[in-house]
């Protein structure tokens, strides 16, 4: 019987990001001691005996119920084709299918990036009023001109996928999985934003977008709110006071990629919440493993990084603000 109490939670791991999820977990279990239990589940992408010793181990430290390792679909084998990544990795894709891979009794499951520390009781998300939308996300900051490409309004949501809350009675009865399916071999497998615009291009018109709070991202840091709408150009935005509030007392914090900054696991990381990651990487398994070596970038990327380190902030803002809401999303035009 599903006790709508108990906050069920989803993530989706290869072995490499096995550590940044353990960390995760601690700070779900520390700050979500109210809960009655948790109960995780982790879609998994070749994540080795080890580790997965190691991730087990927090929900038996923390009295929770025990971890429950899926082996995640290949998006690419069940589709007989290439598919894109955009961004991330493949494992990102077999969170399509957590209708078919969960408990068929679940009638609600919160998906969360491994790249989130949790940071205040899970509890509020979860017994969160959905009204009658089958996922609540975070609104996303994108042009008009990534709508376009996956067949989207100018003014229709886009969202992070990052953190959903899913109505998973709701998913099943819209035939979700079915219609990502048919979008993704639409397209060839070549998708702006990879499985998150897949996801929007389905979900759009059937999310609640709630507040910042809820999902705390990197550009909220990285700049100030003028720069983020010059930089971004998105479309019927948080106001600027609820993105101080989601600075200032985030639930969940989301460390995105950034080409202004480092994550909290690579050397050389200047963000606001850097402590609470290693916070937390101290108390898990992986107290001892050194900090990841910064990325040394190369070719186009690289060098524009180098630039835009040169040239004044103003005009380097500007200027990626043209290639972020009018270059990239052209690569994906059809």
């Amino acid at each position: 019987m599903f006790d709508k109490k108990i906050p069920h939670i989803v993530y989706a791991s290869d072995n490499g990001f096995a550590e940044v999820l353990g960390v995760s977990l601690v700070s779900l279990y520390e700050n979500s001691k109210d809960a009655e239990d948790i109960v995780v589940y982790v879609l998994d992408s070749g994540i080795s005996k080890e580790n997965r010793e190691k991730l087990s181990s927090l929900s038996g430290r923390y009295g929770r119920s025990g971890i429950r390792f899926i082996s995640a679909r290949d998006i690419s084998k069940i589709l007989s084709m290439d598919v894109n990544t955009d961004r991330g990795s493949l494992s990102q894709y077999a969170r399509l299918f957590v209708s078919s891979d969960l408990p068929k009794e679940l009638e609600r499951v919160l998906y969360l990036d491994c790249d989130i520390i949790i940071k205040k009781s899970i509890t509020e998300l979860w017994s969160m009023d959905m009204k009658g939308k089958t996922i609540a996300a975070l609104k996303d900051a994108f042009s008009k001109q990534y709508r376009r490409n996956i067949d989207l309004q100018p003014h229709d949501v886009m969202f992070n996928s990052g953190v959903m809350l899913i109505d998973l009675v709701r998913w099943k009865e819209q035939q979700v999985e079915k219609r990502l399916l048919r979008f993704i071999k639409k397209r060839g497998g070549r998708i702006q934003q990879g499985d998150q615009g897949a996801l929007n291009a389905v979900l759009s018109k059937d999310t609640l977008c709630f507040h910042p709070r809820f999902n705390s991202v990197t550009i909220f840091y990285d700049f100030t709110y003028p720069e983020l709408l010059t930089y971004r150009k998105p479309v019927d935005y948080y106001s600027e006071k609820e993105v101080r509030e989601a600075v200032a007392d985030p639930v969940l914090i989301h460390f995105t990629t950034s080409f202004l900054s480092k994550r909290p696991w690579y050397e050389g990381c200047g963000h606001k919440y850097r402590g609470e990651w290693l916070k937390y990487k101290a108390l898990s398994p992986w107290s001892d493993t050194p900090l990841w070596p910064a990325k040394k970038e190369s070719g186009l990327r690289g060098a524009y990084i180098k630039l835009c380190k040169k040239i004044p902030r103003k005009l380097m803002i500007g200027f990626s603000g043209l290639l972020q809401a009018y270059g990239r999303p052209f690569i994906y035009r059809h």
